[in-house]
């Protein structure tokens, strides 16, 4: 479905972010081969204190440089985004080309609180296109998106995000990025919800930094989680990369664009998050139609949950009875969509307590998986047997 109350006018903002999504997705891709090398990213070594012995960082490799450059593009393409669909509107309104001095005065505001608004208005009151003065419906729309409606913390809006990251991008460096450890996950302890497990400094990890320690001669069995974290300028806050990018990225798709056009709560259905951008179209409503709404960061997220479960899956399905090899299974795990096996994994019931119930249902799914390793393993056995060797291939 297209999104039919978008005016032509605003496909090239369409088209803008299609692009964002595409460089999110190459942040992504590029994060995923950075971490893939998990043991890699941070070594650890065990330093003995005493009656403790603690985990303590020994190096953490670099992040490649093009990771920020990438993430800063896509967040200044986001506030282009935005402003070329304000500009967009102020023409439409004016019915007319602006002329260069109230085209200068095309920006969005970040304020944050209703005196700032009123100083950004007033200064547009004179030479400033009519659609962004007081009491015009453009003015309006803008006003309803700033974050000054926030009112416990607006610098923590998606608007407030933006500015800040495009601002720092602009004049200072593009994104500051760093390795984070958010939790250091004990294997021996099984916490009854996600909020149960410590949460670690919101912070950069620095060599020498000890992220966990036990008593000497307690073996105790840890899972570390390293991400990379940028930093929310002019702040110590270090979210983590891609859901910093695939938050701000959705609001402007879907709640900023949508609102700065229409004036209304979003519309149904969404600009897709992505269509193609790289070859021409005799109609761009028919291109955008064929788009996808699933974003970059839905992709990525489903890619890393999808690698961890294949490589946690894999050994639990090769111990069972009748089960294919290890590399059987892999092999298996690996030809289906990271999809299909994010749903083969939701089909597991946690079970902190061990209810029978729950440990049969569970049961009864590893056997389904299993099974259809070995006649994954069985067809591929039987395609290999039906091509003919290099040696029985005749010229």
């Amino acid at each position: 479905m297209v999104a039919h109350w978008l005016p032509d006018r605003h496909l090239g903002v369409a088209a803008t972010l299609a692009h964002v999504d595409e460089l999110i997705g190459r942040v992504g891709e590029m994060l995923f081969d950075y971490q893939a090398q998990s043991s890699d990213v941070v070594r650890l070594r065990e330093v003995l204190d005493g009656q403790l012995r603690h985990l303590v960082v020994d190096s953490v490799a670099p992040i490649p440089q093009k990771i920020p450059l990438l993430a800063a593009d896509a967040l200044n393409a986001l506030r282009a985004a935005i402003e070329h669909t304000i500009y967009i509107e102020a023409e439409a309104d004016a019915g007319a080309e602006l002329s260069e001095r109230a085209a200068k005065l095309v920006e969005m505001p970040a304020a944050s609180s209703y005196d700032k608004f009123v100083e950004w208005t007033q200064k547009r009151a004179k030479n400033g296109p009519s659609a962004l003065r007081s009491g015009a419906d453009l003015n309006r729309r803008i006003y309803d998106l700033q974050p000054l409606h926030r009112y416990t913390d607006p610098e923590a809006h998606p608007l407030a995000r933006l500015v800040a990251y495009t601002n720092h991008a602009k004049h200072r460096t593009p994104a500051v990025t760093a390795v984070r450890i958010p939790v250091v996950s004990r294997e021996d302890v099984t916490p009854r919800h996600p909020r149960d497990i410590p949460k670690r400094p919101e912070e950069p990890l620095v060599p020498g930094e000890v992220i966990f320690s036990a008593p000497t001669g307690q073996v105790v069995p840890v899972t570390l989680f390293p991400t990379v974290g940028i930093n929310l300028p002019e702040t110590a806050r270090w979210p983590v990369l891609m859901n910093e990018l695939g938050e701000i990225a959705a609001w402007v798709r879907t709640q900023a664009i949508p609102r700065l056009i229409t004036g209304t709560d979003p519309p149904q259905p969404e600009i897709p998050a992505w269509h193609e951008i790289s070859q021409g179209h005799p109609d761009l409503r028919v291109a955008l139609s064929e788009g996808s709404r699933v974003p970059a960061y839905d992709r990525n997220r489903d890619r890393l949950s999808a690698a961890t479960v294949r490589a946690d899956m894999t050994g639990t399905i090769a111990d069972m009875p009748d089960a294919p090899t290890f590399a059987d299974v892999r092999a298996w795990l690996e030809s289906l969509p990271d999809t299909d096996v994010l749903t083969r994994m939701r089909e597991l019931v946690p079970s902190f307590d061990h209810d029978a119930d729950d440990m049969l249902h569970n049961w009864d799914v590893l056997q389904r998986m299993r099974d259809d390793a070995v006649a994954f393993t069985q067809r591929r056995a039987m395609t290999d047997l039906e091509e003919p060797s290099n040696l029985d291939r005749r010229d």
